[in-house]
Formats: structure tokens, C-alpha cells, sequence
């Protein structure tokens, strides 16, 4: 039944009181089996209790803390405890938010708030909104466990966006060349890392030394600290990217790499990369994008799943599958082959012999078949 202006609807044989007081939902049962007047009598007593509660009427003051200060103690209590590309991760989640909640104490960050952004986001970046309230949701869980914060956990009710385990997007080798040819350096060969040496950019290329490419022996190393997976893997490197890396290492000043105009290494190229993108043309394309056709690349030269696991370090083969795909080139290619390998047959024409007796051998003492 739809709500009344006095905020009390009924549900089956129940009555409830519903509505939002600056910006918290206020839900009650006030119970069943009762008329309509004496729900509304009800509803008046607990609307008053809910607003003298709010207005710190016959109760201690709520605790609370302004989003911009949660934000840095929080920060301040997670950056020891996890990696550092994880902790950056954090932080890009907790600035995205802030555009949202940056104005607001805590109390007054609800689910419906949530639900406004999560509105917002599904349009933007879907997985994004996934990775932010999880992010949310352990900063609540970090001020409620020290008792900084009154109240129950905004985000327990607010459901993350579907994610779709479709197609994976990876590049084709026009579509590479196109990228490359609108990059500069050091995005050029940022991207290559990526696509010839299967590295995941933000934590792994970005945060590359010298000391970690040994360009002798052709090797590169990702340490533990930046890999997904937490340990130090040394993978070989191929000509392309060995002659790109050793260009950069000659131009850089910095133990880094990759590093911007000032000497310090980046921490983000999604907005040059975005850039980069819509010069050479190229949609539903992220810096992840490179890793894929890493993957998909050595599929489709018949290198096999087990391999492009070590190469790609991925700890669970099933990640392999999804990500070495195959291009629709590729496949249109191979099923070809059916019509070469058959192209001296005639299907149609009928052999000399068809009808013909057929002898298995006197030796057998088996009877002629007709």
C-alpha cells in the first residue's frame, strides 16, 4: 500500500511508520491487527521518541567525525598494514568518494546516500563503484570497532553492481599500432610493458627500478610488493620491450624507470592514457587492457595455458582461461583450414566401386559382404 502523508502504510496485516528525517531513513512496525487510528497514534509516539533521540534529547551526544578527518586517520592506520599498491588503490577509492560524502560528517553519510553514488557510478566506472564500497565499508567497520562512531554500518545494505564476466577486450595488432603511434614517452613504452611483458601498469610497471631490469641477461623482475600475488617473479624480456626499456633507463635520472617531467615516478596515467586512447581511435580500452592481449597474443601463437600462466603469473589457471582469448580474426583462420584440408575431395561425385562387392580376405573365412 502506498505511504499517506502522515508517513504509516500497511503491509499485509501489519502497519509501519516510514520516513526520512535530514536524511536518515526511519523505518518502524507498529503493529498488526489494529485500525488505522490507532497506527497513527502509535506512529506519533515513536516519530517523537525517534526526534527527541536526534535532537540528543535524554541521551549523550552522538559520537561523530567529519569525512575529511576520518579519511586521513584512516589512511594513516592503513598505510602500514598493506602493500603499496593496494594502499594507492585506497586512496584513488577514497578521493572518488569524497566527491560524493567530502562535505558531510560521517552520520549523515546513509544508505540512500550510497545509493546515490552508486547511481552515479554505474554509469561511469561499475567495477569502480564495487572496489569504493568495499573501501567504504572497512573505513565504518575501522571508527565503529574503536567506538569513534555511532550507529550501524551505512554500506550493509547496499548491494554492489553485477559484474560482467563477458568477452575480455584486448587489442588487435592495428589497433596496437595505432595506440603506440599517438603515445610519447614514457606512455610508449608503459604500454609496451603491458602488452609484450604482460605487466599490470598502476602496480607493477609504474613502480618499476632499474635495479629490477637486468637488460644482459634480458630479465625483469616483479617484486613482491607491487605483484597481486605478493611474491618476486623474474620473467624474460623480448627484444621489443629490452630495446624500450634500455632507451628509458638511459634518458631517466631516477631509480624509477618511468618517470614524469620532475624526476618523480607516476602514480596514475589513466587521464593521458584516456587521452591516448580517443587520438588513436580505440573505445572500451583501460591500461588493463594491455595485460589481456599479453595473454591472448601468446594464445594465439599456440603457446600453451600452462606457460602463459608462469609468464603472466597468475596464481589460478582458470584466470588464464579467461583472459587468453582469441581474436575473431584468429578463429575465422583456423576453421579455414577445414576448407583446405578438404579442397581436393568431391563430396558429390560417386566412387567407381560404390555398390560393388566387397571381399574381406578368404583367409579370414569370412563371407564376401554386398
Amino acid at each position: 500500500m502506498a505511504r499517506n502523508g502522515d508517513g504509516i502504510y500497511k503491509r499485509g496485516n501489519g502497519w509501519r511508520l516510514d520516513f526520512i528525517y535530514q536524511g536518515q531513513s526511519y523505518v518502524r512496525g507498529l503493529g498488526r491487527n489494529i485500525s488505522k487510528s490507532v497506527a497513527k497514534e502509535i506512529a506519533a509516539v515513536k516519530r517523537a521518541a525517534i526526534l527527541r533521540g536526534e535532537a540528543g534529547i535524554g541521551r549523550k551526544k552522538r559520537k561523530d567525525i567529519s569525512w575529511e578527518k576520518a579519511v586521513e586517520e584512516f589512511k594513516a592506520w592503513v598505510k602500514p598494514n598493506i602493500r603499496p599498491n593496494t594502499f594507492r588503490g585506497y586512496c584513488q577509492h577514497l578521493r572518488e568518494l569524497g566527491q560524493t560524502f567530502g562535505a558531510r560528517n560521517l552520520s549523515e553519510i546513509h544508505t540512500f546516500l550510497i545509493e546515490k553514488h552508486r547511481q552515479r557510478r554505474m554509469t561511469e566506472a561499475a567495477v569502480g563503484f564495487n572496489r569504493e564500497l568495499g573501501t567504504l565499508k572497512t573505513l565504518f567497520n575501522y571508527f565503529i570497532d574503536r567506538e569513534k562512531f555511532d550507529g550501524p554500518n551505512p554500506t550493509r545494505k547496499v548491494k554492489k553492481i553485477k559484474e560482467s564476466r563477458g568477452r575480455e577486450r584486448f587489442l588487435e595488432i592495428e589497433e596496437e599500432d595505432r595506440l603506440l603511434s599517438v603515445c610519447t614517452e614514457p606512455l610508449r613504452t608503459i604500454v609496451m610493458s603491458g602488452i609484450y611483458g604482460g605487466l599490470r601498469i598502476h602496480s607493477e610497471a609504474l613502480t618499476l627500478q632499474k635495479a629490477d631490469v637486468d637488460l644482459r641477461r634480458r630479465l625483469l623482475t616483479v617484486q613482491g610488493a607491487f605483484a597481486k600475488n605478493g611474491e618476486t617473479l623474474t620473467i624474460p624480456l623480448n627484444s621489443k620491450l629490452r630495446e624500450a626499456l634500455r632507451q628509458r633507463m638511459l634518458e631517466s635520472e631516477s631509480e624509477y624507470v618511468f618517470t614524469k617531467c620532475d624526476g618523480k615516478p607516476y602514480r596514475s596515467i589513466q587521464n593521458i592514457f584516456r587521452t591516448a586512447c580517443k587520438r588513436a581511435g580505440l573505445v572500451n580500452v583501460t591500461p588493463h587492457v594491455m595485460r589481456h592481449t599479453f595473454a591472448s597474443r601468446l594464445g594465439m601463437e599456440g603457446v600453451d595455458i600452462r606457460t602463459i600462466q608462469e609468464l603472466g603469473r597468475w596464481k589460478d589457471i582458470r584466470m588464464v582461461q579467461r583472459y587468453a582469448n582469441l581474436s575473431e580474426r584468429h578463429k575465422a583462420e583456423a576453421i579455414e583450414k577445414l576448407s583446405n584440408s578438404t579442397k581436393n575431395s568431391t563430396p558429390n561425385s560417386t566412387p567407381a566401386d560404390f555398390g560393388k562387392p566387397v571381399s574381406l580376405g578368404s583367409a579370414t573365412g569370412i563371407r564376401t559382404l554386398v
